[in-house]
């Protein structure tokens, strides 16, 4: 579907996911703004706006994966771009916001880098917040400014819906782990399907170690749900375990492909059939394996810039 927008809106785009926010102008019926983001010889990124932005409702395009403090710098160096060209209003379009891991204090003297991170958008000059599936719904209270975090799950619901029907009443939607129980007992919700959970417990960063399976998995199809995955240890080692308590089929699916590190090898000899990812993360060619899946966001972000933009609710799409 394409969105009609006003006259006033200008939509640009940074370099981590090119492909996405083109798609997204598109459903807008816009082009992206004309503007050069590069680097100079030692490394510092320059930007160049080309085109008059005084006065207009700009939003900027970047999610900030890897390289991430290259993307979050783009980002940044933008929005004071921006600011001092005079633009009207600057929204920060984050589908994949960077640092959230990093939103407590979980040892003494630990840094909460999300809200660093807040503070310095802010401060940038961005008016306005737009991302999705924050890893902590609590990172929205970080910022003095609007936030509109929006949500992956019926995109990955629907996907499901449309793929296996009613054979659904043959699946288990599983947590990898406690700190996802909210989140997949709401996906469970929206097939009608069975809720089990994986109780893990982590020895030390990126690893992790399969405790218990509380539900019944024998002789079920299982999707194991996460808001994103890094290295892929948590979901393939539950995908395995799955498999040796009696599961048939084990699918996975996840907002955020962040894969980084052993992830995609890990994937690719794991018990999983399919990995179901939204495009939140511009997955590279390397990362482009039979075993993984892609839906777009670009529908569900152009509909919230519109309704931004006219000052229209967007709550229903949070639904």
């Amino acid at each position: 579907m394409i969105y009609s927008t006003g006259s006033n809106i200008k939509v640009f785009a940074c370099n981590s996911n090119r492909d996405l926010a083109e798609s997204i102008a598109k459903k807008l019926g816009l082009k992206l703004g004309d503007a050069e983001v590069e680097k100079f010889s030692d490394g510092e990124i320059s930007v160049k706006i080309n085109e008059t932005i005084r006065g207009a409702d700009v939003f900027i395009i970047q999610s900030t994966s890897y390289p991430v403090n290259d993307n979050l710098m783009e980002l940044l160096i933008m929005i004071d771009a921006m600011k001092r060209a005079s633009a009207g209003r600057i929204t920060a379009v984050m589908p994949y916001y960077g640092y959230a891991r990093q939103d407590r204090k979980a040892r003494a003297r630990d840094p909460i880098s999300a809200k660093l991170v807040a503070n310095i958008l802010t401060s940038a000059g961005a008016n306005r917040v737009l991302t999705m599936d924050l890893h902590c719904a609590q990172i929205q209270g970080f910022f003095d400014i609007p936030v509109d975090n929006l949500v992956g799950s019926p995109l990955l619901t629907n996907f499901y819906i449309n793929k296996y029907g009613d054979d659904l009443k043959n699946f288990v939607a599983v947590s990898p782990d406690l700190g996802s129980v909210t989140r997949t007992r709401t996906f469970a919700e929206r097939l009608n399907i069975p809720l089990a959970i994986i109780d893990k417990r982590r020895p030390k960063a990126n690893v992790s170690e399969i405790m218990n399976i509380i539900g019944d998995v024998k002789g079920k199809k299982v999707i194991l749900v996460d808001d994103m995955i890094d290295t892929a240890g948590t979901i393939t080692n539950a995908a395995n375990a799955l498999k040796e308590r009696g599961a048939v089929e084990v699918d996975a699916c996840c907002t955020h492909a962040v894969l980084s590190g052993p992830a995609i090898h890990r994937i690719q000899d794991s018990a999983i059939t399919e990995l179901l990812v939204l495009d939140t993360i511009e997955l590279p060619e390397d990362k482009k394996i039979d075993k993984i899946t892609s839906v777009s966001v670009d529908d569900l972000f152009a509909n919230a810039i519109k309704c931004i933009h006219e000052g229209v609710s967007i709550s229903q799409l949070f639904d």
